[in-house]
């Protein structure tokens, strides 16, 4: 059986390579952002209203403007207010933490921190029939790729 765990280890490789990816979310940012996704463009009070857990306004307005400064959001003003907008797509912020997450435990490796993934999960076997039929979805719909 194969042991990704030997594989992995804590380094960073966009890091080391200074490849630039997109700035990491606090666990705030993300819940905002999550808001953001599920519900379209929000006010802050809005936000506040929906947030998973309680937030003062002051707090939440802090965590806007970092995002805001990211670029994360985009805002606008609506009477006094400002709206504000995911401008970073929910797919690109997922596959970016992905690549992070990789980056550093599985030096850059996709495919190690899926091998650690299914082997930590007790996966059922309607899990492993799924992973299967998408694994051969995707080897079967992408280009065949040259031996070298």
């Amino acid at each position: 059986m194969f042991d990704a765990s030997l594989l992995c280890r804590f380094t960073s490789t966009a890091h080391a390579t200074g490849a630039k990816s997109m700035p990491q979310f606090t666990a705030g940012e993300l819940e905002v952002m999550q808001i953001l996704w599920e519900h379209g463009a929000k006010k802050p009070a809005e936000i506040q209203a929906v947030f998973p857990r309680e937030i003062k306004n002051a707090a939440l307005r802090s965590v806007l403007a970092i995002l805001l400064e990211k670029g994360h959001v985009t805002r606008r003003q609506v009477g006094k207010a400002f709206v504000y907008h995911a401008k970073t797509r929910r797919n690109g912020a997922f596959r970016s933490m992905i690549a992070e997450l990789a980056d550093q435990f599985c030096e850059g490796s996709t495919r190690t921190l899926l091998f650690n993934l299914v082997q930590s999960e007790k996966l059922s076997d309607d899990d492993i029939a799924e992973l299967e039929r998408l694994a051969k979805d995707t080897s079967s719909s992408s280009p065949k790729r040259k031996k070298s």
